[in-house]
């Protein structure tokens, strides 16, 4: 089983989070994880707020909108 961490570290190195992974996160995320998995699904929230990392669902949410 991928870990949340995992996840955040493609995320944060491609600087893209996919709609596939944001789903991961969300599964991963109604279980039991670890200090480090939180810890890194913060860093993935900060990540997101500044635009290091852009999210394939906001991004067609935009594109709907027009």
């Amino acid at each position: 089983m991928k870990l949340i961490r995992e996840v955040v570290k493609q995320a944060l190195n491609t600087g893209y989070l996919t709609l596939e992974a944001e789903d991961s996160l969300r599964n991963m995320l109604r279980h039991k994880y670890e200090t480090e998995d939180f810890e890194a699904f913060i860093q993935l929230q900060q990540a997101a707020m500044t635009g290091d990392v852009k999210q394939e669902s906001r991004e067609r949410a935009l594109v709907q909108s027009y």
